[in-house]
């Protein structure tokens, strides 16, 4: 079966960006703080945006938020906002730059705590394992949770911006601990 003849889910449509996103990385639980990290960044500037805007300008991120490299992140100042304010690169809201930063500060706080990213993220989730649902149609899946909704609270109690519930689940899906692939397609 060719690639472009998989069943997927229908929101990555015929994009092929989307569809390498989908096939590769969605839904795949991620273990690894790092990249954690990375899509706390990605789906935080992706608030009232959509993800393939996002997804578009990845690379760009990585580079200006120093590899995703937590510590370095939690250390920009007020020089590299304003540098960052002219990367053509990424979304230049002083607001999202500025919460990255903050959030990132957070991050390493909630390891510290934790030991890991990961041990607090999965603290949220029943019996601390990932969950799979089953619909038939990707429309069927909620946009948050019982979960989403702690986390996102807790997480802002603690400083993080622009991750609310909403943004929180589709960060849940987008780091496999949510599987929410419709049961056609071929990467459930």
């Amino acid at each position: 079966m060719s690639n472009t003849e998989l069943s997927r889910c229908g929101w990555c449509g015929q994009d092929a960006q989307y569809q390498a996103y989908h096939d590769e990385e969605w839904g795949k639980q991620v273990h690894d703080d790092k990249t954690l990290f990375e899509f706390l960044i990605l789906e935080s500037a992706q608030a009232g945006l959509s993800w393939l805007t996002i997804l578009r300008k990845r690379e760009n991120y990585r580079k200006a938020f120093a590899d995703f490299e937590v510590e370095k992140v939690a250390q920009m100042t007020d020089a590299d906002v304003e540098r960052l304010l002219l990367d053509k690169g990424i979304v230049r809201n002083r607001l999202k730059i500025k919460s990255t930063i903050k959030n990132a500060q957070v991050f390493m706080a909630v390891q510290k705590e934790f030991g890991s990213f990961y041990n607090y993220l999965y603290g949220f989730m029943p019996e601390g394992k990932p969950q799979v649902n089953a619909y038939a149609n990707y429309r069927e899946a909620p946009v948050r949770s019982p979960e989403s909704d702690a986390i996102s609270k807790d997480l802002h109690k603690r400083g993080v911006r622009f991750f609310g519930s909403t943004i929180c689940y589709a960060y849940m899906q987008a780091v496999g601990m949510i599987s929410d692939h419709e049961t056609s397609c071929a990467f459930r």
